[in-house]
């Protein structure tokens, strides 16, 4: 008998709830299996659940557009509507004859705002959330709130001892990534998945969302970024090691990110900061995916530490912009990076108020450490909200200056 997944609380569930009681149409987003039909079944019985991986409600939805959604009942989940996009132009008009909040709740495993066919962008009628695979908070069935301590300058007034210092299943935590069906299984298994739902998303979802010539070369692409994720992002040099076109490699990359695979993070500037670096960085969305596709084992935490760090700062920026989604959705994500190689690993804007985020894979914190949140610092002046050095200790202590402290990872999930 196969074990059921293990449920976890999604924080995320009170923004949908939120949303849908003032707006006629709210979409939720997020990779494949990350959640998204288990957590719009949340609603309970009064939403009426259609899914477009079924061919029977495929072929009605797309031969008859206006008709499908005449026939919906009341309230609706409509899952996987990226495979329909001329679906969104019925369900406009439909939205324009009764504005009711509440009525349709879409899911989509694609970003329908970066798709090239997409009917209509239901603008002024529909609210976008996003669903992550799972946090480290939502794993530990934590509420997450290192990312609002933050935001809020409560680091500062609670500097304490971590209860589980995170050194010993740091790696472990890496290496399972977000995905409900992945951390249910055991290492072994979870690489078996991991390559199956690539495979899955390279040979069928990527179709759906672009005119994809060769499927082999996006695999080939996926493989080569997994081992550069937390890297600065150099298109030519990609597609020159797989003899491809810039354009064509480039197009692939957006392929990558409407399916939620992979995240360029844009650089951090101020139109009077003349000397820095503009240009992106590339992460993994998920760092399960990415240690399968580059073939790392627990094993090799201490032999190719290099990898791993790179890997640790991708994870990271996920499990807080994961927070983000239930904590505040305005807040902007950034990296910073100058012409004297200082940089930033994560920085947060909300309007020009700024934090930033420093990712290290030691047990200690050294005074170079913060260098770079000092660099931001000097920059951003009066706007600079604070920072952390997020590290494999068990301390929570003050760097120098007020606004920068040390923090150990764990705090991401036991906050």
């Amino acid at each position: 008998m196969v074990s059921p997944v293990p449920t976890y609380p999604r924080p995320l569930v009170g923004s949908l709830r939120t949303a849908l009681a003032d707006t006629p149409v709210v979409c939720l987003l997020g990779s494949r299996q990350c959640g998204k039909t288990t957590l719009a079944r949340t609603l309970g019985p009064e939403y009426a659940y259609f899914s477009f991986d079924e061919d029977t409600t495929l072929n009605f939805a797309r031969t008859d557009p206006a008709g499908f959604v005449a026939a919906l009942p009341a309230k609706a989940v409509l899952d996987e509507v990226q495979r329909v996009p001329d679906l969104l132009r019925a369900l406009k008009l439909a939205v324009d004859a009764d504005r009711r909040p509440g009525r349709f709740v879409l899911t989509g495993s694609a970003n329908l705002l970066l798709l090239p066919n997409l009917g209509d962008s239901l603008a002024g009628r529909m609210e976008v959330l996003y669903l992550q695979p799972l946090s480290a908070a939502e794993l530990a069935c934590q509420p997450g709130c290192f990312l609002s301590d933050l935001l809020e300058s409560r680091l500062k007034a609670e500097l304490r001892p971590t209860a589980t210092p995170p050194t010993d299943a740091l790696p472990q935590r890496l290496l399972a990534g977000g995905f409900p069906e992945a951390v249910a299984r055991t290492p072994t298994r979870a690489r078996a998945w991991h390559r199956a739902y690539v495979r899955t998303l390279v040979e069928r979802d990527a179709r759906d969302v672009a005119l994809l010539r060769d499927a082999s070369a996006l695999a080939r692409l996926l493989e080569l970024l997994a081992l550069r994720t937390g890297e600065l992002l150099n298109v030519t040099s990609l597609g020159n090691e797989l003899n491809l076109r810039w354009e064509t490699a480039n197009s692939y990359l957006d392929v990558g990110e409407r399916l939620f695979l992979l995240r360029r993070l844009l650089p951090w500037h101020r139109n009077e900061a003349k000397r820095l670096i503009k240009t992106p960085k590339l992460h993994f969305v998920d760092s399960g995916l990415a240690a399968t596709l580059a073939g790392l084992s627990v094993e090799d935490w201490n032999t190719r530490r290099d990898r791993f760090g790179h890997l640790l700062e991708s994870w990271v920026v996920q499990q807080i912009i994961t927070q983000a989604g239930w904590t505040d959705p305005d807040l902007r994500f950034w990296h910073y990076r100058d012409k004297d190689q200082v940089e930033v690993d994560l920085v947060i804007t909300r309007g020009r108020q700024t934090w930033g985020v420093e990712v290290k894979s030691s047990m200690t914190v050294l005074p170079g450490d913060g260098r770079g949140l000092r660099r931001l610092a000097e920059q951003c002046g009066k706007d600079y909200c604070g920072g952390v050095v997020l590290y494999a200790g068990g301390s929570a202590y003050a760097l120098e200056g007020n606004h920068t402290f040390a923090v150990p990872l764990a705090q991401l999930w036991d906050r």
